[in-house]
């Protein structure tokens, strides 16, 4: 039990670390003549809070695009991962996000990485085995690093979690 809490600690460490590198941190592009650029707006200014590490913020900035537009898959992601960063009490919030992230954009490789990750932190290895399967044929990089963290080889990934360009 120790040695599992000791994973989980730092796996959450090494991904709160990873957020302010900003390998998949690009801000989307704002549509021009769209009713989505206010909400791109704010979920651009959540990426730059979640890069920053300032998880309560980009929540609420997460939040407020997600009111505007409800359907943009890489803000339930990035909002699924400001608000696991901020403890264990945001993990079933979190988990409805992944959820959402991945019935909008069934492509999109991060929320599966994520999830994967959350089941991990929840003990739910299953669950996990089953997103690094779906990761696999997604993003073989990815999959390598949710892999790590599902066999417990590994303390997490380089990448930030927040979902790259909006398509």
């Amino acid at each position: 039990m120790k040695r599992w809490r000791a994973l989980l600690s730092a796996s959450l460490l090494l991904l709160s670390m990873a957020a302010a590198r900003g390998v998949e941190s690009d801000p989307l592009p704002v549509p021009e003549n769209s009713g989505r650029a206010a909400a791109v707006r704010l979920y651009n200014d959540g990426v730059a809070l979640l890069v920053a590490r300032n998880f309560n913020e980009a929540q609420r900035k997460f939040e407020a695009a997600l009111a505007i537009d409800d359907n943009l898959a890489e803000a339930h992601n990035n909002l699924a991962f400001a608000l696991r960063m901020q403890g264990r009490h945001n993990f079933a919030k979190s988990l409805a996000h992944y959820d959402r992230a991945i019935a909008l954009k069934p492509t999109l490789a991060q929320a599966y990485m994520y999830r994967g990750v959350l089941f991990v932190q929840q003990g739910n290895l299953p669950r996990a085995r089953e997103d690094l399967d779906r990761l696999r044929r997604l993003d073989p990089k990815l999959a390598a690093d949710l892999e790590q963290v599902v066999n417990g080889s590994g303390s997490g990934t380089e990448r930030s979690g927040v979902a790259g360009q909006y398509e």
